[in-house]
């Protein structure tokens, strides 16, 4: 094993504290499961993403056959209403 020093936040380390105590566990193995942890949920590679982003087509998002026009209209209807503000009141 390697043994290794590392800074952690004063509430981070407290809430560790309790957490390894509840389960009568060393802050050491606390620590060594947190990053098995870690290391099974995140992937090994990190995908490159590209980098333009544009949204999915309307044909994917279920809009077929809908008209930019009746886009529009839907999202007016769902839209907020608007606040009107009068500088005084």
């Amino acid at each position: 094993m390697v043994k290794t020093q590392i800074q952690v936040p004063d509430e981070q380390y407290r809430r560790l504290r309790a957490f390894a105590d509840e389960r009568e566990w060393s802050l050491a193995e606390t620590f060594r499961r947190a990053a098995e942890l870690l290391l099974e949920v995140y992937p090994r590679e990190i995908e490159k993403q590209s980098a333009v982003w544009s949204p999915p087509s309307s044909s994917t998002v279920m809009w077929m056959g809908l008209s930019s026009d009746a886009i529009k209209s839907a999202i007016a209807q769902d839209a907020e209403p608007l606040i009107e503000f009068h500088a005084g009141d």
